[in-house]
């Protein structure tokens, strides 16, 4: 049995993920066209291959317990010296990223992990390129805002050619969606009846 590294995450809405995303290329930084723009609830993470179906059980019921909230970005920090990021802030809806990473990576669930450093809900605009070019995503992208209803969160694997895709949306409620260019004969059904939190 083979492993796959996953990563769980909401998605930074089209026009502003693109526009990010772009952004963290103009920058330097190689890896933006390999990673969606977004906010993580689970960093990248090895699982057994065989162990999807249980993962995505567990996202199910997480999604299930959640409820839409707004999320609201504005400004610029960053995690030097501690490591070598800058990001835009999540100024509305960290709290609701809060709770939400920690159902997802829940002792009793199948991606039960502690975590390198606090969690902090951010979405990463340069990482691990010069400092000059990271100064200049932090000045740049200072007066930078953007605001959604955040209605889920997404599960994805990490290809052999580093690159993140979508497996899985998980939508507030229990609705799961199945990308079209990755759905399998049999669609999960709704599970939107499911007690919620």
């Amino acid at each position: 049995m083979g492993t796959v590294t996953i990563g769980v995450s909401i998605a930074v809405p089209e026009p502003h993920g693109s526009l990010l995303q772009e952004r963290r290329a103009g920058f330097g930084d190689a890896a933006a066209h390999n990673i969606p723009t977004h906010v993580t609830l689970l960093p990248p993470t090895e699982v057994g291959d065989g162990d999807l179906p249980a993962v995505e059980a567990h996202l199910t019921a997480v999604a299930a317990a959640g409820r839409p909230f707004t999320m609201r970005l504005s400004g610029t920090d960053t995690f030097r010296p501690l490591s070598p990021v800058v990001y835009v802030r999540v100024v509305e809806g960290a709290e609701a990223c809060t709770w939400l990473q920690k159902q997802v990576r829940d002792a009793s669930g199948p991606v039960a992990r502690e975590l390198q450093f606090p969690y902090h809900p951010h979405v990463t605009v340069a990482h691990g390129i010069e400092d000059a070019a990271m100064d200049r995503a932090l000045e740049e992208l200072a007066d930078y805002t953007a605001e959604w209803h955040c209605t889920g969160f997404a599960l994805h694997e990490q290809g052999a050619d580093g690159v993140w895709r979508r497996l899985r949306e998980f939508t507030f409620g229990g609705r799961t969606v199945v990308p079209p260019q990755a759905a399998p004969v049999d669609t999960p059904a709704d599970h939107g009846t499911l007690p919620t939190r």
